[in-house]
């Protein structure tokens, strides 16, 4: 499909590929992978024209369509669905043509509408906007009532509608929520045609993609498989170039040992020069250079506080009195928990990380809290609002104003930003250069929680997977809002939904949300006469369902997973009583505050132990009804 021959590009004063080849065949999902900054959107421009290369160095067939996603849609008084309807230029042009055609050319133009199934496109292009987080209503708003940020989905819904033969997309996940990207993932998992797709979300490069491409060291290679297989290959790769190379460095060795004991004796003249002959034509093996990311330093809190770290009872919130945002939050949150706070825009997750950061507070019901509870709370307004003309040694200066120059440029480094980059404007830094920056900047007074909203936006796959050890060796509590799906899974091992006006867990993992999703949305694609009963979300700690053999009720997987999680949560709190009984043990006896705390705390676990038993029990009997 496409071709790239031989393909040399040098651009701002740097050279991004160097005699680079790869055929990508018709069809494939492939992934363009590399380090931020190697020159992957270099070479979207390309393709598409907007940079000259040279020569005919790439190439594709003379009736191709290129469909990219370049920027947002403008704000015009446009309609979104009239808007990606005009993304199909044929099927638009036709339509024009119906209103001025004379009588002879109008079967002519009818034939070919009916060919292409021009009266389908509207259907076609709803159940688009809808996956891509569009109500049915916002189809007839204007273009001018979005933000650019739903401008950018228009963009990428006109992308996907017009069905090009050959589709670029950079970052299509950057701009989506979790939702959107799961809409997106099993989309292109059909698209018909081939796609090129820049992407640092492992799940999608994992679900989507036939091939990998990889751009390294101004070379461009192609492997079969998805990112897993790739990154497998590619290791085993380096191991059997790093042998050889060791073979080679060895014969070098004996070649050149050779040479020096006998070059000056004239009996073995002759074969001296022999193996400076073979030295000089052995072609030497080059490993690549090793890609080195810098860790994130995420440091834990120095001592634990009492459970729970948040209670919530009854809580409402919002930002004008009287018309709350989030009704009747009842929550609780632990020392060690980890959150993935699922939920579209707009139902409500920066309001609830608003409320734990102590940004926002509650106008009625309970919120429990430790006073001496530190919160560090990363979101993308944040890099949004740096000042352009700061540097990183002028924002930590301000974050550290007690220490000395030398600690100050040390903590930087090891930030990741080494020295050359310390006095660089913020407007200079990469995107994920200033996610780094700020990412370490909110965790370095130890918090007890960490609220990351969107954390890896601007981060590689290997910074993702740094910051994913960083926060396995973090000891506080973590509310995590992502679209990256691998994070995801790796990091919360509980998971709230944030809809219909408030927050409760949802019972189930990220499959069983990735399959709500897409129901959901195929769904809220149909007329009303369409859509079926969703099955009601169970809310995790509640009674297990009982098991219904009519269609429509708890499958048996779902029933399982709930088991396991009763399960899961009786360990816990046994652990926990253990804990507590442990402490009551050596507890002073002159101290009746402590002892106090802690009788209530074991009691509180064993009702606690007690709930959780019985939902077990529950879980099991329904379990055992349809097994």
């Amino acid at each position: 499909m496409l071709q790239i021959k031989n393909l040399t590009l040098n651009a701002w004063g740097r050279s991004f590929l160097d005699d680079a080849s790869v055929s990508l065949p018709p069809g494939a999902k492939v992934g363009l992978v590399g380090r931020n900054g190697i020159g992957k959107s270099t070479l979207f421009k390309v393709i598409l024209g907007e940079l000259v290369a040279g020569g005919d160095e790439v190439s594709l067939p003379k009736t191709a369509r290129i469909g990219s996603v370049d920027q947002e849609h403008p704000a015009t008084p446009v309609s979104v669905l009239e808007t990606i309807l005009e993304a199909d230029v044929e099927r638009h042009q036709l339509l024009s043509r119906l209103e001025t055609a004379e009588p002879e050319e109008m079967g002519e133009i009818w034939s070919r509408l009916i060919e292409i199934d021009a009266d389908a496109a509207p259907a076609r292009a709803s159940e688009i906007l809808v996956g891509l987080g569009f109500s049915q209503e916002d189809l007839h708003r204007p273009m001018s009532h979005f933000s650019g940020g739903w401008r950018m989905r228009v963009a990428l819904a006109a992308a996907l509608f017009a069905e090009p033969e050959m589709l670029l997309l950079d970052e299509p996940t950057n701009y989506l929520d979790l939702e959107g990207a799961l809409w997106l993932e099993a989309r292109l998992k059909k698209y018909p045609a081939t796609a090129l797709i820049i992407s640092h979300d492992r799940e999608m490069l994992n679900e989507v993609c036939t091939h990998i491409l990889h751009l390294s060291n101004r070379k461009l290679e192609l492997y079969t498989g998805n990112y897993d297989t790739f990154e497998k290959t590619r290791a085993e790769k380096l191991r059997l170039m790093e042998a050889t190379k060791s073979k080679q460095e060895a014969e070098r060795a004996h070649l050149q040992k050779f040479i020096d004991r006998f070059k000056a004796k004239a009996s073995k003249a002759t074969q001296a020069q022999s193996r400076v002959k073979k030295l000089e034509k052995m072609e030497r093996i080059e490993l690549p250079p090793e890609e080195r990311v810098a860790p994130f330093i995420l440091p834990s809190p120095p001592r634990p506080l009492p459970p729970p770290l948040i209670r919530l009872e009854r809580a409402n919130v919002g930002y004008e009195p009287g018309k709350p945002i989030l009704k009747n939050l009842n929550l609780r949150m632990d020392l060690d928990d980890r959150i993935g706070l699922l939920g579209v825009n707009g139902a409500g997750k920066s309001t609830f990380a608003k409320l734990i950061a102590k940004a926002l507070n509650i106008e009625t019901g309970e919120f429990h809290r430790d006073g001496k509870m530190r919160v560090g709370w990363f979101h993308q307004h944040q890099i949004e609002a740096m000042d352009p003309t700061d540097t990183p040694l002028e924002i930590i200066r301000r974050a550290m104003p007690e220490a000395s120059e030398s600690s100050r440029r040390s903590r930087l480094a090891q930030f990741g930003l080494p020295f050359e980059k310390q006095e660089t404007k913020v407007a200079a830094l990469s995107g994920g250069e200033r996610a780094r920056l700020l990412l370490n900047l909110v965790a370095m007074d130890a918090p007890h929680v960490l609220i990351l909203d969107e954390p890896t936006n601007h981060l590689d796959i290997d910074s993702r997977r740094a910051l994913l050890d960083a926060l396995n060796e973090y000891t506080g509590a973590v509310i995590l809002i992502t679209h990256d799906r691998s994070l995801m899974e790796l990091v919360a091992d509980r998971l709230w939904l944030a809809a219909d006006g408030t927050v409760k867990p949802f019972e189930g993992d990220m499959d069983d949300y990735a399959k709500f999703v897409l129901d959901r949305a195929k769904q809220a694609g149909m007329k009303p006469t369409q859509v079926k009963h969703e099955p009601e979300v169970v809310s995790a700690g509640a009674p297990a369902p009982k098991a219904e053999k009519k269609k429509g009720g708890p499958s048996p997987s779902t029933l399982r997973h709930a088991v396991k999680k009763a399960e899961e949560r009786v360990a816990a709190l046994t652990a926990e009583i253990a804990r507590i009984d442990d402490d009551l043990a050596n507890a002073a006896v002159s101290n009746p505050k402590a002892l106090e705390g802690l009788t209530r705390a074991r009691a509180k676990a064993q009702a606690d132990l007690d709930a959780a038993e019985a939902a077990w029990l529950e879980a099991e009997e329904a379990l055992a009804e349809v097994a």
